[in-house]
């Protein structure tokens, strides 16, 4: 069963930590010259997250936004578990549990990035008591 309710909760939780990371100037910084716009679609429950790292933007949404030149495609409870440093994004390729399509490369350079927002991420889940994704 699939910890998420629903689509807002992925935004909400999934969707935030993208927003801290585009409002953290010095990240925006490393990440605007890796020309990525990643789209992350997630299933159970669906939603679809696009970062436009070179733009500086978070578009939520199927449809929304701007192509992406790097997808990537996971439920969103191994998406969860990813922010909460549970998933080791390559291996998880290399398993089939997280899907790619485009350049990966390019975003497995910026990926090191992603590691000063777990501890965000988890403190979100903390404060507003969702023990069950912490658990995940």
């Amino acid at each position: 069963m699939a910890l998420f309710t629903d689509e807002a909760e992925v935004y909400t939780y999934l969707g935030g930590v993208f927003r801290m990371g585009m409002e953290d100037e010095a990240l925006v910084a490393k990440l605007k010259p890796s020309g990525v716009v990643l789209r992350v679609v997630y299933t159970d429950p669906d939603a679809v997250i696009t970062v436009d790292m070179p733009n500086a933007e978070l578009h939520t949404g199927a449809g929304v936004g701007p192509d992406p030149n790097v997808e990537l495609f996971m439920t969103a409870d191994t998406g969860n578990r990813f922010w909460l440093g549970k998933v080791v994004l390559p291996v998880a390729l290399a398993k089939g549990d997280v899907r790619a399509k485009g350049p990966v490369a390019k975003l497995l350079k910026v990926l090191p990035l992603a590691k000063q927002l777990f501890g965000p991420y988890k403190k979100s889940l903390e404060r507003d008591g969702r023990e069950d994704l912490l658990r995940a």
